[in-house]
């Protein structure tokens, strides 16, 4: 049986048999916000809180936010342990997790903080509202915790579309 690919798939075969280096039209985003959907985020008939997914995709497509930060909804991001899990990626390859989120005014903020972000174009630091919620999602055995003022602030804070190139 021969499968046929769509022409993006095809394109993309191509270009990785050639050896050449993948490129995506979608590199002037400022960050990606992905929120787990998986075993136990989301997921109140295992007694955690819902993920109003539909509500903020909505919201993300009226706004047009996914030209300044993609928005993904994910199954398992783990910990498990502090459901509901998002996790917000920068340009330069940083991260900031955040747990236990289940208000629906935490999800409002982070609709605001990507609507604000598109509005200046760079991304901002997130409110404080959501400072609580911050975990440090992998840390080296034996470290000291991190100071959250220096690590959490992150380097999504200074990211501009000049730097993100």
């Amino acid at each position: 049986m021969t499968t046929v690919w769509n022409a993006q798939t095809e394109k993309l075969q191509s270009q990785l048999q050639r050896g050449e280096v993948l490129e995506t039209r979608r590199d002037q985003l400022l960050g990606q916000l992905l929120f787990c959907e998986g075993c136990c985020c989301g997921r109140p008939d295992r007694g955690f809180p819902p993920l109003p997914k539909d509500r903020i995709k909505s919201r993300w497509k009226s706004g047009k936010l996914n030209e300044v930060i993609q928005l993904t909804i994910s199954g398992c991001l783990g910990p498990c342990d502090l459901a509901n899990v998002a996790c917000i990626l920068g340009a330069d390859g940083s991260s900031v997790w955040l747990g236990g989120l289940r208000e629906e005014s935490s999800y409002d903020d982070l609709i605001q903080w990507a609507e604000e972000c598109r509005t200046v174009g760079r991304v901002l630091p997130l409110p404080n509202t959501l400072e609580q919620h911050r975990f440090q999602r992998f840390e080296a055995p034996g470290a000291a915790p991190p100071n959250c003022d220096e690590v959490c602030s992150l380097a999504l804070v200074n990211a501009t579309p000049e730097t993100t190139v």
